[in-house]
């Protein structure tokens, strides 16, 4: 059995990638996964400040929207629920991340085999997250990029979009890609998750996360794309799905859509 290396090897090649910033530094940075071969177990802590919105009960339960706890315009109810900051625990085992948990808020319970990163800038540490996303094919892949779309001031939609096209990557980290870009998405995604849609290269179940990304960006763009697809040639698989959401939109220029079908006009 070879002889395992300190965690604070380890250690030092993320802060080494989350001190490379963003960009083509962060770019030019070697991945996660390669500098993380050979290095023994462990467990990585590091935090980083969160984006508007987003607040956790610091056990796992996180919330990622505003709500609204007033009454007559006035401040009606107060949540316990805490800002941040994001907390991401990674689980390495024999050199690469074996599990990855998110938690917002709380604090780091001392155990022997951490080391604790501290703060990381939010942008340096979305982009090491979608590193991770890339480079292993695990869950601890998947699961790294909820993190990276909390990070504060991080604009992560174009590498989440190259997730989402990458064929060679498992369809669980392209879905979660693609359910993140409808979730925090306009106009300016609308246009490729249509293509994203139309792509018979791309998965089906991919191509049916883009679908359902696009019932979820609000205002016209999305609703347009869904129109399209629905009145297109395409996949009768995704034409399905896209009219299932334009169904549940309620919206009444869905239902003249569904008139023209029935009616073959």
């Amino acid at each position: 059995m070879p002889a395992r290396t300190p965690i604070s090897r380890l250690a030092a090649l993320w802060l080494a990638v989350a001190t490379a910033g963003c960009g083509a530094d962060s770019a030019r940075a070697q991945s996660l996964a390669d500098r993380a071969r050979g290095i023994g177990d462990g467990v990585i802590l590091m935090s980083f400040a969160a984006r508007d919105g987003v607040c956790g009960n610091g056990r796992g339960n996180i919330w990622t929207g505003d709500g609204d706890h007033s009454l007559r315009g006035r401040p009606l109810w107060s949540s316990d629920c805490e800002p941040g900051p994001v907390r991401v625990a990674i689980e390495v085992r024999g050199g690469h991340a074996a599990d990855l948990e998110t938690f917002v808020g709380g604090r780091w319970l001392p155990r022997a085999d951490a080391l604790d990163l501290g703060t990381v800038e939010p942008a340096a540490a979305a982009a090491l997250l979608l590193d991770l996303a890339r480079t292993e094919r695990g869950e601890a892949g998947e699961d790294a990029i909820f993190p990276a779309t909390l990070a504060r001031g991080a604009v992560v939609w174009p590498e989440l979009l190259a997730i989402a096209r990458d064929e060679g990557l498992p369809s669980e980290t392209r879905e979660d890609a693609t359910f993140w870009l409808g979730e925090m998405a306009g106009d300016a995604v609308a246009g490729d998750l249509e293509d994203l849609s139309a792509d018979e290269r791309v998965d089906l179940e991919v191509r049916e996360a883009a679908v359902f990304a696009l019932s979820e960006i609000d205002g016209d763009a999305g609703f347009d794309a869904l129109m399209r697809i629905a009145r297109g040639d395409g996949d009768p698989r995704v034409r399905e799905k896209a009219l299932f959401w334009l169904a549940d939109s309620g919206d009444p220029r869905a239902l003249a859509l569904f008139e023209e079908i029935l009616t073959g006009s």
